[in-house]
């Protein structure tokens, strides 16, 4: 029944396997997921209405804004009534923990995460892929010029990868990282069966078998909208592919030290590791 759903969000760095994950998620009848949905922004310009400083922040107290917020998910997901289980896909929910625990206390977050420097590889790769095309990751030709002023752009805390690294930081040490999940790109590739029933384990669902080698997932207008084509594609049989990096080795080595994720000491957060061939918790 509509209002009855229960939501889960994903989010963590660019990338990282979020499409790949919200590709094998859907396979499960009871699950809608996909690429990134508007409601974060939603969420945002809402929450910027109601707030102190604007127009309505005085007539508008917390409880009424809990509902308006709230009613963004139930009104966006309406026509997914059908499915008990949805996961919204949002960079900026990392950022957001606080206000998602308390408008659906029992959602869990997964942030999927990659060493930053493959993922600079990667939005790279496609920049490179596409090179008659003015992409709208970059806002002039000073940003976009060099594979170095590409990287220091992206890096940017206010930018693609620099938001979505400092908001999973946020997250991961936050007073809510025991209802984050991190799930490492290459432990989802290399070993997708055990690493999907330690997420089906976290959101405690029970198990669905699904099909690694048959996936279905791709959104051609909003890659072309953005001028980077096949950046949401993802490939019908989850592998792990071994390659070279593109980028020049003092880039590579400057970003491949930014993984915080690897030191759980001062962290509640959950993370995803392999130890002994196997993907455990």
């Amino acid at each position: 029944m509509k209002g009855l759903q229960q939501y889960h969000f994903i989010s963590g760095l660019p990338r990282s396997g979020s499409t790949l994950l919200a590709a094998i998620l859907l396979q499960n009848p009871r699950f809608h997921a996909g690429m990134s949905s508007p409601v974060g922004t939603l969420f945002t310009s809402v929450l910027e209405q109601c707030s102190a400083g604007s127009e309505f922040g005085s007539v508008i107290d917390t409880p009424l804004r809990r509902r308006l917020l709230r009613g963004l998910f139930d009104s966006y997901y309406a026509d997914q009534a059908d499915k008990p289980v949805v996961f919204d896909t949002n960079r900026q929910w990392c950022s957001r923990l606080p206000a998602l625990q308390d408008l659906f206390p029992k959602a869990k977050t997964i942030a999927c995460v990659r060493n930053v420097a493959w993922v600079m590889d990667s939005l790279e790769r496609l920049y490179r892929a596409n090179p008659f095309e003015n992409t709208k990751l970059f806002n002039d030709e000073v940003e976009r010029n060099t594979v170095y002023s590409r990287c220091e752009t992206l890096a940017q805390r206010n930018r693609l990868v620099g938001f979505a690294w400092t908001a999973l930081k946020e997250a991961y040490y936050g007073e809510n990282a025991e209802s984050l999940l991190i799930v490492d790109y290459d432990l989802l590739s290399q070993a997708p069966e055990r690493v999907l029933r330690l997420v089906y384990e976290f959101i405690g669902e029970p198990w669905f078998e699904h099909d690694f080698d048959n996936l279905v997932y791709d959104a051609p207008e909003f890659d072309q909208a953005l001028g980077v084509s096949g950046l949401h594609r993802v490939k019908p049989k989850v592998a792990l592919e071994s390659r070279r990096t593109i980028l020049p080795p003092d880039l590579f080595d400057k970003y491949a030290e930014l993984s915080f994720w690897h030191d759980g000491s001062s962290s509640a957060a959950n993370v995803i590791r392999m130890k002994s061939d196997a993907a455990i918790n």
